[in-house]
């Protein structure tokens, strides 16, 4: 990461001292960066370094481009290539042949959809790279095909795909393929028939925002459809759980402007909601409720800095084990932070080995974690301490 926050600040003609005065950080913060002798650095002091430089974040922290594990089923190899076509295929500028194919069932669909929820649950990013552009492909023949209530199912089934390839690219930090993959998902659900799925597109817009560093874009677009669909504490569950998601969506971005009264504010609004519903509910594959508030506390007060609260927040976590694997594995990593900020590397090493132990793959293209993993193998003190051999399964280089 220092070289290549070095390389960029050389490249725009800064100095250590300008860089600094731009991003809002010391200079200290950037000279040990450069130096090596930090590796790893708050997300909201990666942010302001990657807009003082004109970047992304996930640039500067070197984020897995490609898929790296081939777990597909039936030894097929995950493609940002084939998903990159199947999001922006030729014939939509240049016009093409129609699918030769017969499309699928409206069921059948709709049945491949539901067996990529445990997949993105559990992490398995080659999977679903994989599996996700033949079900685009589909999707898009079935809509095209299709008329009246059949045409808008596709394209709710078709939405929803889209958005989980703006997910996967996001993670591969191809945020700009992401974008493009929200801008067909929205299109898609204005000619499908599920209106709830447009919060679910405000919200992984949002996401897809906060990782480009458009922090600002990434909090008001997640606050103004929470506005717009403000349920009542009488509201269903699921209301109040796509409510509860877009401000915690919301406080996300602001968490990483360091706009702490903001964030402490939203919380307690999503913690209301999360209380009413009494236990959380996935929708659409993604969970709410007093568990994932929970969880969402312990990852803002870690960004705040404020290690302590954070390790006694995550004891008051209800009923972590029914949240998916990808969920667990997060909330470790924000725990193992917070030791690693309190000098308790063991304590931090044992949390990112049960994150392992829920998601391993997902562990592979989490940003913070390959961070924290770096930094913390940096400082152990033997060479075959547990969190080398970690480093080692994340394909980290030494």
């Amino acid at each position: 990461m220092g070289e290549r926050i070095a390389e960029l600040r050389l490249r725009r003609g800064m100095t250590q001292e300008g860089l600094a005065e731009r991003a809002g950080v010391s200079v200290d913060t950037v000279r040990k960066l450069e130096q090596g002798r930090r590796t790893t650095a708050r997300l909201a002091t990666l942010n302001a370094l990657a807009t003082a430089l004109d970047t992304e974040p996930s640039h500067l922290v070197g984020q897995p481009t490609t898929f790296e594990t081939p777990t597909a089923p039936d030894d097929g190899l995950p493609s940002v290539r084939a998903l990159r076509e199947a999001v922006s295929p030729v014939a939509d500028l240049l016009g093409g042949d129609t699918d030769p194919e017969e499309p699928p069932t409206i069921a059948a669909l709709q049945a491949s959809l539901r067996s990529t929820e445990t997949i993105r649950r559990e992490g398995r990013l080659g999977e679903i790279g994989a599996l996700l552009p033949q079900l685009i492909r589909d999707a898009r023949a079935a809509a095209h095909a299709g008329t009246g209530a059949e045409a808008a199912a596709a394209h709710s089934v078709l939405a929803v795909a889209y958005q989980v390839a703006a997910t996967t690219l996001t993670a591969l930090g191809k945020e700009d393929a992401a974008y493009t993959a929200m801008e067909r998902s929205l299109a898609s659900i204005r000619q499908g028939d599920d209106p709830r799925l447009e919060t679910l597109a405000v919200s992984t817009l949002s996401w897809v925002f906060t990782k480009q560093g458009r922090l600002a874009d990434a909090e008001r677009i997640a606050l103004g459809h929470a506005d717009t669909i403000e349920p009542g504490f009488r509201s269903p569950s699921r209301d109040l759980a796509l409510w509860g998601v877009l401000l915690l969506r919301a406080a996300t971005a602001a968490v990483r402007q360091e706009k702490h009264d903001t964030v402490t504010d939203l919380l307690r609004q999503a913690q209301g909601a999360a209380e009413t519903m009494g236990e959380d509910l996935s929708v659409y594959a993604t969970p709410f409720g007093p568990t994932n508030a929970g969880v969402a506390r312990v990852n803002f007060l870690v960004e705040m800095e404020q290690p302590d609260r954070a390790v006694r927040a995550f004891r008051s976590i209800p009923d972590l084990g029914s949240l998916p694997p990808t969920w667990r594995a997060r909330v470790q990593v924000d725990r193992a932070q917070a030791y690693a900020e309190l000098g308790k590397d063991d304590a931090a090493a044992h949390a990112l080995l049960l994150a392992e132990d829920d998601a391993p793959e997902w562990m592979r293209y989490h940003s913070t974690s390959r961070r924290l993993v770096n930094a913390l193998r940096e400082r152990a003190p033997r060479r075959d301490a547990p969190v080398v051999g970690l480093s080692d399964r994340l394909g980290l280089l030494r």
